[in-house]
């Protein structure tokens, strides 16, 4: 029988809540798993005559992050999933018709762009993704890999790679940055668009996001069965690792006794004790109350506002006619600045750039139908706001999405219905105080990073992970969080069991390799 001091509950079965409940059960702690909805979060799927479609992310990047997730349940990532590495990492195109591939392969990559835009344009792109690749590698280790940002670590790491000082000047936007990079200004396009993998816009945001471009760079694989299975592998490993899954009730309350979690109350009236709590929901719900008073104070409104964007996401399957798309395609606006001033006003793009994913493009195409998942930016929703779209609003964005894409010379047979569209309103419902945004807080400005509220709070024995929190948005920065979280609790529980210190000569003690760069419980969070 597990202590009292060894029982976590963790609430939200998203990514970074399953990578937490792994970790932990795996550790020999006593957890319960509390989903209101589905396990996955945002790796939902609806469904289609071909089969479930993937209705948030469609691919997974920095696999490392995931094999050694596996590694920490004792097996692998593929023994249990298959992946697929996508040679063309993306594909786009032009309203001028012209279309540039990025492939797996960077010096493939570079004949691309000279053939697309010149040899010039070759030398730039190299250059860029050299920046890009040293602003990845000084981020990695003191910033993605740790449970806080690590300035001395990041100062450090530029003083090793000094080219990449400019891109961390104070004001200096990707945007702005990428303008010095590129003569042409559908490369400047292309790359600021890596922003919106973060919910933002490139003229606001600040240079060093040109580094999500590193995480494309590294690999992209596209698992048989889409992202779903992973969520779906991941409860299956949770489970057998002993913990114990509860779904379809939301948490209403986490109580504090004395400065210190107790447990946590469910909608359905149920106490669980416990001494520890992740919570890996967005953590505006703390911060709005949504919790319970007790648990209110654990994380600040500077660190979950302003909002970064939302998105229309269509998910359906249908026979499309007129492009050879590939597994990511991308169709741009014509106008960027005016895409994303729209979204800075609160209302959607007139003429968006739209992502398209051809899910069964990784292998054969079917025969028949084939499933497909569009996503365009928009605003996130203003602080409560809770009306539902109606039938002008459907109307608007189905003809919004689908005459653009036509316009590119693609078309689909059958149009897809309401049922196949989500949009901020549909994700506000979803995700508690989210406002319909899918990263958390806006990442522009220079200090959205360190904002960003990290694995411990002030409350002790409250925890947080998803990707709303440190080290950011997306399904790897998500399961590092869970790490993060998980790490926490061991290095606190660790520190109030009496064998856990060895005492050395001068009041030393030693510390495991697992939690030894980890701050204390004393540290900012």
């Amino acid at each position: 029988m597990a202590s009292h001091m060894d029982r976590v509950v963790v609430i939200g079965a998203g990514m970074g809540g399953l990578a937490a409940a792994l970790r932990l059960s795996h550790a020999g702690f006593d957890v319960t798993l509390v989903e209101e909805g589905t396990p996955g979060g945002k790796m939902r799927t609806l469904p289609s005559v071909a089969g479930p479609v993937d209705a948030g992310p469609t691919v997974l990047t920095l696999k490392a992050v995931f094999d050694d997730l596996f590694a920490a349940a004792g097996t692998s990532l593929e023994a249990h999933l298959t992946l697929e590495p996508l040679p063309v990492l993306a594909r786009h195109w032009w309203p001028d018709g012209s279309t540039l591939d990025l492939l797996a392969d960077e010096q493939a990559s570079g004949a691309a762009v000279r053939a697309f835009a010149g040899p010039k344009a070759e030398a730039e792109f190299h250059r860029f993704s050299r920046r890009a690749a040293a602003l990845f590698t000084a981020f990695d280790a003191p910033v993605m890999q740790r449970a806080r940002p690590h300035l001395g670590g990041i100062l450090a790491a530029t003083l090793r790679s000094p080219q990449i000082l400019p891109w961390l000047l104070p004001g200096l936007t990707l945007s702005r940055a990428l303008s010095a990079s590129f003569t042409d200004p559908r490369l400047r396009q292309l790359f600021g668009r890596y922003a919106t993998y973060v919910g933002g816009a490139p003229a606001r945001s600040p240079a060093v996001l040109a580094l999500i471009w590193q995480a494309e760079a590294r690999g992209v694989w596209a698992v048989k069965g889409g992202m779903a299975r992973l969520a779906a592998t991941l409860t299956r490993l949770v489970e057998a690792a002993g913990a114990t899954l509860v779904t379809g009730v939301a948490v209403r309350d986490i109580t504090v006794s004395a400065g210190r979690v107790a447990g946590v109350t469910l909608a359905d009236g149920r106490s669980l004790s416990c001494a520890h709590v992740v919570h890996a929901g967005d953590p505006a719900a703390l911060a709005e109350g949504l919790l319970g008073p007790d648990a209110r104070r654990a994380v600040p409104q500077r660190a979950v506002q302003p909002r970064s964007h939302s998105a229309e996401v269509w998910a359906f399957a249908a026979r499309p006619q007129g492009l050879p798309l590939a597994y990511h395609n991308v169709f741009f606006a014509a106008d960027p600045r005016a895409e994303f001033d729209r979204i800075a006003r609160g209302l959607t793009p007139d003429d968006p750039t739209l992502y398209v994913c051809a899910q069964d493009r990784a292998l054969c195409p079917p025969a028949g139908p084939e499933r497909f998942e569009i996503i365009l930016n928009a605003p996130a929703l203003p602080k409560d706001t809770a009306a539902p779209p109606d039938e002008m609003d459907l109307s608007r964005c189905r003809n919004r999405t689908f005459q653009t894409l036509s316009r590119f010379g693609l078309t689909f047979d059958t149009p897809p219905g309401a049922s196949a569209l989500t949009g901020p309103t549909g994700f506000a419902r979803m995700f508690r105080a989210s406002q319909g945004s899918l990263y958390g807080i806006s990442p522009h400005g220079l200090t959205a990073t360190f904002r960003r509220p990290g694995a411990r709070t002030v409350i002790a024995g409250l925890y947080l992970a998803g990707g709303g929190v440190h080290p950011g948005a997306g399904i790897p920065m998500a399961a590092l969080s869970g790490r993060h979280a998980a790490g926490a609790i061991m290095q606190d529980r660790a520190l109030t069991r009496p064998w856990a210190r060895t005492a050395m000569p001068g009041g030393m003690s030693t510390a495991s390799a697992t939690t030894d760069a980890m701050p204390s419980r004393s540290s900012p969070s």
